[in-house]
């Protein structure tokens, strides 16, 4: 395991969109380091059409000797978002990591993309991560190693046509955190962006169609970078829109050929430019 040295003892992390792909091995990573975890979303019954729950995330922590609860949560609804973070609060005693995962996807062009959709993307995106930050924030205060990360990419330098809803949500989040990390600062709570530079295997990178398997990386890699977020000081680190790359070099992992979905490919900055076009590995 990379960072073996690292744990989260004692710590709670809420973390939002868990029934699958990214949030649920980040749910798995932090409980198996010794963090209580929240796992969160909307899905609790099995689907045919979609594999996983946020019941089965937390079965699946219980049974490796993790300890977790899940809580049903719709981020769009701010009484369900302060249900399940008094649930938390409740059962852990406090919260200090707050993971903004949950997201809704829509690449369209502007005329494909009615204004019902764009209400929808940023009701999740957005407005998502400031309803759960902000219902989360009182418990917040009271940790002594608090952060808040949201997964969205760096602020753009140029317009983005052909996906203008979709880029303002995640940008919107982007936003929001470097404008909280300013104005949290004193509650020494941490408040930071990160995002992956190749596209994450997932029900998503599939559906969407965003490459093949040699395109991709496992979620292993944000799993591993959000690992090394969390075990930085709150007090010094916040306030940074990372990529995951960027923060895996900076804690000496350059040879990222261990996340690679197929071995021996290796996976272009697919994520990254669907954002920043300007952007150098």
């Amino acid at each position: 395991m990379v960072f073996d040295d690292v744990d989260f003892d004692g710590r709670t992390a809420f973390i939002t969109g868990t029934s699958r792909g990214i949030g649920k091995q980040i749910a798995l990573e932090l409980a198996d380091r010794g963090a209580n975890v929240v796992s969160t979303g909307k899905t609790v019954e099995e689907r045919d059409d979609l594999p996983g729950t946020i019941v089965e995330t937390t079965e699946e922590i219980r049974e490796r000797g993790g300890s977790s609860i899940w809580c049903q949560l719709d981020v769009r609804d701010d009484d369900s978002v302060q249900r399940a973070i008094d649930e938390t609060v409740d059962t852990f005693g406090g919260i200090d990591f707050v993971v903004n995962n949950a997201g809704a996807i829509h690449i369209a062009n502007f005329e494909n993309t009615p204004p019902k959709r764009f209400d929808l993307l940023m009701d999740v995106n957005a407005r998502g991560s400031y309803a759960t930050t902000h219902a989360a924030l009182p418990h917040l205060r009271e940790s002594d190693h608090a952060h808040v990360v949201t997964f969205s990419p760096p602020l753009p330098a140029e317009p983005a046509p052909g996906k203008v809803a979709y880029a303002l949500s995640k940008y919107g989040m982007t936003f929001i955190a470097q404008s909280l990390a300013q104005e949290l600062a004193a509650d020494d709570i941490a408040v930071n962006s990160l995002w992956p530079v190749a596209a994450i295997e997932s029900e998503a990178t599939r559906h969407f169609g965003m490459g093949t398997p040699e395109d991709w990386r496992t979620p292993q890699v944000m799993c591993d970078a959000l690992v090394e977020l969390f075990s930085r000081d709150p007090t010094s680190c916040t306030g940074n829109t990372f990529y995951d790359e960027e923060i895996l070099s900076e804690a000496g992992i350059d040879d990222l050929s261990q996340y690679a979905v197929v071995e021996g490919g290796d996976p272009g900055p697919m994520s990254a430019q669907l954002f920043d076009a300007d952007y150098e590995r």
